[in-house]
This record gives C-alpha cells, sequence and structure tokens, in this order.
C-alpha cells in the first residue's frame, strides 16, 4: 500500500464510489471533500467543506500527493433556470476553490486531476473527436449549455495558478458500471420492459468507457508526469445509438426493442425530469492521448464491456 495522501473531492458521488473502489487496493490513505457527512466510500475518511469557500478541510491538501476533482451536479435533471445554476455553480466554484487551496499550500500536491467532459465536442455524426477535436454548440444537439457549462469548467481549472502541481482535464464520457447512480442499470431496465430499440435517428455516436477501465486511466494519468492538459477518457471505439441498443439486447437477451421516435424522447424526458440532449446529442470521442502513450484498454467494445457487467459475480 502506498502511503501517499489522496483528495478526491465529489468522492461520494457515482464516480467518486467507482473511483475510491479501484485506489483503496494502492493507497493507504484516501480524504474524501464530501458535503454530505457520512456517506463517503469505504476505505477512505472524510474533510467536511461546502464546494466553494477555503475552510480547515484545506489543511488535507498540504503534503498530499493527488488531487482529483468530480464534484458537480448531475446533468440528469430539466435544465430550469435553478438546475443551471446549480450545474454551473458546482462545477466552477469546486474548480476555483481547489485552485486557491493548492496554491497556498506550503508543499503544494503533485498533480491535480479535474473532471471535464467528452460533451464538450461539436456534434458529430462523421469526425472522431480526439483531443485536438472541434469545440461549440449545434443546435440541433440542444446543447448549448452543456458547451458553456464545459467552456467555463475547463476555462477555471487553466486559470488556476499552481505553477508545482500537473494538471489534467479528465474529458470523461458515459461511464458503464452495474452500481446504482449510473446510466447503465437505466438502459438495462430500459431493454427487459421492451423500450431498447432505437432512440431518435439511431444514427447518434455514444462514446462510453467501462468503469475499470476509467478508474485505471485515473491512475494512470497520475503517474505519466509528461502527461497535462485535457485528456480523453473514452474507449476506443464509439458506436451508433443504434447498434448501442441492438448489441445491449443481445447482452441482455431480449430480442426485440421499441424504437423511440424523437417526439416520444421529448414526452419521456419530460416525464423523467431529464433532458433529450443526454441522447440525440452525437459524442464521437476518441482516446488519442491515452493510446498514444500506451494505455491498454481492458474492454474496446461495447459489447464486452456489457457481457462483464451483465456477468454473475465470481465466487470468492
Amino acid at each position: 500500500m502506498k502511503p501517499s495522501r489522496i483528495i478526491l473531492s465529489g468522492g461520494s458521488g457515482f464516480l467518486g464510489r467507482v473511483l475510491a473502489r479501484q485506489l483503496a487496493n494502492s493507497y493507504r490513505d484516501i480524504v474524501v471533500l464530501t458535503r454530505t457527512p457520512g456517506s463517503a466510500p469505504p476505505h477512505t475518511r472524510e474533510a467536511s467543506w461546502d464546494g466553494a469557500t477555503l475552510g480547515p478541510w484545506q489543511k488535507e491538501l498540504d503534503g498530499a500527493d493527488t488531487v482529483i476533482n468530480l464534484a458537480g451536479r448531475s446533468v440528469d435533471c430539466r435544465y430550469h433556470a435553478q438546475n443551471r445554476r446549480l450545474m454551473m455553480n458546482s462545477r466552477v466554484e469546486s474548480t476555483r476553490v481547489l485552485g486557491q487551496a493548492i496554491a497556498a499550500c506550503a508543499s503544494p500536491p503533485r498533480v491535480w486531476l479535474n473532471s471535464s467532459t467528452a460533451t464538450i465536442y461539436k456534434h458529430s455524426l462523421e469526425r472522431p473527436m480526439d483531443e485536438s477535436g472541434e469545440i461549440g454548440a449545434t443546435p440541433e444537439a440542444k446543447d448549448a449549455f452543456s458547451i458553456e457549462v464545459a467552456r467555463a469548467w475547463e476555462e477555471t481549472f487553466d486559470a488556476a495558478r499552481v505553477p508545482k502541481t500537473r494538471k489534467v482535464a479528465l474529458r470523461t464520457a458515459m461511464v458503464l458500471s452495474a452500481a446504482p447512480g449510473g446510466v447503465f442499470p437505466v438502459l438495462c431496465r430500459l431493454v427487459r420492459f421492451g423500450l431498447g430499440g432505437a432512440m431518435a435517428s439511431g444514427r447518434q455516436y455514444v462514446s462510453w468507457i467501462h468503469e475499470a477501465d476509467f478508474a485505471r486511466a485515473v491512475e494512470w494519468l497520475m503517474e505519466r508526469e509528461e502527461m497535462f492538459g485535457p485528456v480523453n477518457l473514452v474507449a476506443p471505439q464509439p458506436l451508433s445509438n443504434r447498434e448501442m441498443m441492438s448489441t445491449l439486447r443481445q447482452a441482455c437477451g431480449v430480442p426485440i426493442g421499441l424504437p423511440a421516435s424523437s417526439w416520444m424522447l421529448e414526452l419521456g424526458a419530460f416525464v423523467l425530469r431529464t433532458e433529450t440532449e443526454l441522447i440525440i446529442k452525437s459524442r464521437r470521442a476518441v482516446p488519442g492521448r491515452l493510446l498514444a502513450s500506451g494505455f491498454d484498454f481492458q474492454f474496446m467494445r461495447f459489447g464486452e464491456a456489457c457481457r462483464a457487467l451483465l456477468a454473475p459475480p465470481a465466487r470468492q
């Protein structure tokens, strides 16, 4: 076990729990910055913060090896004014205050990995987007607000003056996990209820990454001193929505799935209190920098990832 201290903000959320499980295999001291005491994952300890202001929590950063910021209000909601404020502020303010805390450290962390999103890239049916991909909104994808948030998030991260700390922006796609809180169990329920057909045109691309590769990639980036700036945390083979749903039906053993037209998605999104952008935007991100650095994905294909997540747990 490595004695290095790891600071994990947003560690009590879905991705935080995925990552904490992996890090607990290697690191003895994982400190979760949390707004809700008592919610941290096993094998971690807590420090209370509000994600916006400096406080006693910041002493944990002094002498720590790594800061990983996953804080941010879930995007799975209706984008009305209050939720827009919460989504923007939770990302920008947590990034800003972590930058202030690191800048004040006598012994600052060696590396700071900050969440971002693969949604930052332009809606694309044709061109795969590595880290040099085009950034911007597309009216048909209804993604203007999401792009605004992604830009502000990364601009705040870039603006942090922490010259002794290496910075990496994690442009993460949909993370596949069987754990509660993720999208994979939701998709499986849709398939088992017979609703696993193509959504809208079905042509839009879906970028994804298996939870094991997400956690392994984070550890990889922690250790690679030459890696800084934006990095896509996505599997090498994005696939169309139509192919994704067909593959998931095969994995679940469900032969037929009813498709959902655009108007049906709008109605369903209203009922479920979410937004259709999460489905209709084409995210065709690819892991250019990870592959160039030598990272080896365990799950290259969506079908392999699905079958692994649906397999019964191995007996000890």
